[in-house]
């Protein structure tokens, strides 16, 4: 009994410090949505180069596209002819951060944490495009078949391709956008992710940490192993890299899952091997793996000597606000989960996915 309190109680205690900087984050990617047109992303990435590779970093860090919907929008950027750089650089650059992230990044973890990993995301994203632009081989494109089932695999498949032309307002697109597309992508993973995160509070053992700190490379390991293959979002990341760092888990081995967690999962692994080739796979893997361990690393030396649980700020007493933000979020959530129990995919004019 006292276990199902504790979860319980860890589980409120982590949506207490998430929902705010959710809700107004994805208010701010509807805005971001309908006043920045995803077209634009597409006419600005056709050249090999530097440049290209930057551009398409800086374009993804903001937009509100989880690690599913990117995939499709990926391989039309590559089918107009951006370069495999520019491709792998957005690849990677947009499902690690988004505004909705990095808001409740910031709200759990401090302008520190949050400011770290938007600038390193940038720079692995960065290496890995200048990489494949050097060294990746010229594939085909993907076909129209390929492309269907890569958007399609996931069942947290996006829906933004889906959307019909809305004859609304405009601050009322943002809202449908913000709180009818986006937060149903996010629903699920979110779901798993705020409760995962409460479990590994409740069930970890307290001398995990000592392990933890005696063989740190260990943690590492641990998580780069779970990190990689699983599919999660920017935003449904946060709740477990924070059960991770309560539980005694260095910052540096929460950020490498919150670095690889949501750039890399096994869908996306094998789109990038379709579309733009092996060699460059094996730079996308590399590059990720890699930079996630130096940076977690080097935040471990930035933190040292700091309690990790202080590090995670979720207040005791949480106040109306956050409150309200908890049960309006969780609203949503249950909500758009019930709702995926009765509603299937069925496929739309263009090949892509969206619900009936």
């Amino acid at each position: 009994m006292d276990v199902i309190t504790n979860f319980l109680t860890a589980l409120f205690d982590l949506s207490n410090a998430m929902a705010p900087y959710i809700l107004f984050g994805l208010l701010f990617a509807g805005i971001l949505h309908v006043f920045v047109p995803q077209s634009i992303v597409k006419n600005h990435l056709g050249k090999d180069s530097l440049w290209s590779v930057i551009k398409a970093t800086l374009f993804g860090i903001p937009l509100p596209v989880c690690s599913c919907g990117v995939i499709p929008l990926a391989a039309g950027m590559k089918k107009s002819g951006a370069s495999n750089g520019a491709t792998l650089s957005f690849l990677i650059s947009t499902p690690i951060t988004g505004v909705d992230s990095i808001l409740a990044t910031y709200g759990i973890f401090g302008w520190i944490f949050t400011l770290y990993r938007v600038v390193t995301s940038m720079i692995i994203s960065i290496i890995a495009g200048v990489l494949a632009n050097f060294y990746g081989q010229n594939v085909q494109d993907l076909t129209q078949e390929e492309e269907k089932a890569s958007s399609c695999e996931s069942e947290s498949c996006c829906l933004s391709s889906c959307e019909s032309e809305q004859k609304e307002s405009k601050i009322k697109s943002a809202l449908i956008y913000a709180f009818g597309t986006l937060l149903e992508d996010i629903a699920s993973p979110l779901l798993l992710g705020l409760m995962f995160g409460a479990l590994i509070t409740v069930v970890i053992p307290e001398n995990l940490s000592d392990v933890l700190l005696a063989y740190s490379w260990l943690s590492y390991i641990i998580v780069i192993m779970i990190a990689v293959p699983m599919y999660v979002c920017a935003t449904a990341s946060l709740p477990i890299a924070a059960g991770l760092m309560l539980a005694g888990v260095s910052p540096g081995a929460a950020f490498v899952f919150l670095s690889a967690g949501p750039a890399t999962n096994t869908v996306t692994i094998g789109v990038v091997k379709k579309m733009l080739g092996s060699r460059t796979l094996i730079i996308y893997l590399g590059t990720i793996i890699v930079g996630s361990i130096l940076f977690g690393l080097g935040l471990d030396g930035l933190f040292a000597g700091v309690d990790v649980k202080e590090l995670v700020h979720m207040d005791e007493e949480a106040g109306v606000f956050a409150w309200s933000s908890t049960v309006v979020l969780w609203g949503f959530i249950l909500y758009y989960v019930i709702k995926a129990s009765f509603f299937t995919k069925k496929e739309c004019s263009d090949g892509s996915c969206c619900s009936s």
